[in-house]
């Protein structure tokens, strides 16, 4: 494997991808960094602490572990890469609803690029709504239960301000994560998502160490046997991880022989993969979303009979995780539902000549392939229930600090991996179309025969 990342700098296409995609990041970590005007960064610093000491530190501690910090330093790029995110999400699903929209994207490549087109559009109208929410919040921080003065001068100056700055600091990385994806290696947005969650990553450590050797006003509370099992349920939940992102259901595929002219097409063994996490790592983020809101804002209202009820979907109480887990397994359904089109795969592979072995084109088709998936289904489903609520019970349980919690499932540990899986696999494409060996070694492991 050290072998494979040394001879990724000897090609020279890959070298100035690679490092093309290093300079984009770093700049990526600049918008990060740079403070918005008119905020007291001390304050809100220890607001977004206070939150992320609770168990998932909620729908503003996703928010910040996105973007990298920059909510807690109130950066240009607090917004992150969500508005983008939130607006690709969005166009996808109205996809498989509105036929117009299909119709457009099943053109070609005209068709995808007004997607995009429409994508981008679609994340300034959410970067302005968003960065005008956050100034009022921002302005009026007690609506959300916090006692600091934020910001000194409020006033439309400021909501204009932050507007303005937020709004370009978002749509300033979408451009960084396209160039990347187009010049650079690797997807550029979950690139730029991934550098942020692991830029957390040293703050990790060092609250991991003090667990173990203690700070000045106590002692260590964990012993080296606590530290062999944390180790080992690490490696553990990212094998399992792994598993999850690469398993498949494959389907066998034959196709009849065509003759065209003097050419004969078809007559081939094939199959056809079906990925056990199909959704990836959108029911969780919706799950976030849908569970983190109306407790939020069952909290702001004035009854005590409302109050009891927020507090009792707090971010670390049973109700919580509960609730968490079970719209995970829906959403995890509903993805499915929207995105896979069982009806189109039959119909394609009847119209190309193919079919599944002792299963009849069309409708059985469709059947079958609708059988196998809702099995697969509710396999990764529970699958990825487990290593979304395993941080929290870590955090609960076990008394484990969230931002080390964190690292050993949930949403941070399958975007780290699956980006990582991703580019690496891009670049082993690099080299072995230039004759070196990948990131594993030809064998058995590569399925060679």
């Amino acid at each position: 494997m050290l072998s494979a990342f040394s001879n990724s700098f000897r090609i020279p296409e890959l070298r100035s991808r690679i490092l093309f995609t290093l300079g984009l990041v770093f700049v990526s970590r600049l918008v990060a960094s740079v403070p918005a005007p008119g905020v007291d960064a001390g304050a809100l610093q220890m607001v977004i602490r206070d939150i992320e000491n609770q168990v998932g530190g909620g729908f503003l501690g996703m928010i910040d572990l996105f973007s990298g910090g920059a909510l807690r330093n109130c950066a240009v790029g607090a917004l992150g890469i969500m508005p983008y995110i939130s607006a690709s999400i969005i166009l996808q699903l109205m996809t498989a609803v509105i036929p117009a929209l299909e119709k457009m994207v099943r053109e070609g490549d005209s068709g995808r690029q007004r997607l995009t087109q429409y994508t981008r559009y679609l994340t300034l109208v959410i970067c302005l709504v968003q960065g005008f929410v956050m100034a009022l919040s921002l302005e009026n921080p007690s609506s959300l239960g916090i006692n600091h003065i934020l910001v000194p001068f409020p006033g439309w100056g400021f909501r204009l301000m932050t507007v303005l700055s937020l709004t370009t600091g978002t749509l300033l990385m979408m451009w960084l994560g396209e160039q990347i994806t187009d010049r650079g290696i690797g997807n550029g947005v979950s690139l730029i998502i991934t550098v942020n969650i692991v830029s957390r990553l040293p703050d990790a450590v060092y609250a991991a160490a003090n667990m173990f050797m203690g700070t000045a006003g106590g002692g260590a509370r964990f012993s080296i046997f606590h530290l062999i099992g944390l180790v080992a349920m690490f490696f553990l939940v990212t094998a399992g991880t792994v598993a999850l992102t690469q398993g498949q259901r494959k389907i066998p595929i034959h196709t009849t022989k065509r003759v065209v002219g003097a050419k004969v097409y078809g007559g081939q063994n094939t199959y056809m993969p079906l990925r056990i996490n199909y959704s990836g790592v959108m029911p969780i983020i919706f799950a976030s979303v849908m569970i983190s809101f109306p407790a939020a804002i069952l909290r702001s209202l004035p009854p005590a009979f409302c109050k009891r009820i927020g507090a009792a979907f707090a971010s670390d109480e049973p109700l919580y995780m509960v609730g968490y887990a079970v719209l995970i397994l829906f959403f995890s359904y509903f993805w499915v539902a929207t995105q896979f089109n069982p009806l189109q795969i039959a119909d394609d592979l009847k119209r190309n000549g193919g079919y599944v072995p002792g299963i009849r084109p069309g409708r059985p088709t469709a059947e079958f392939l609708d059988k196998t998936m809702t099995r697969i289904t509710l396999i990764g489903a529970v699958f990825l229930t487990v290593i979304a609520v395993l941080p929290s019970v870590l955090a609960r349980q076990f008394s484990v600090p969230w931002l080390v919690a964190s690292f050993f499932g949930g949403t941070s540990l399958l975007i780290v991996v699956g980006v990582a899986l991703d580019t690496m696999r891009q670049v082993e494409s690099y080299l072995l179309m230039r004759h070196y060996d990948g990131f594993l070694k030809k064998g058995r492991l590569r399925g060679r025969r």
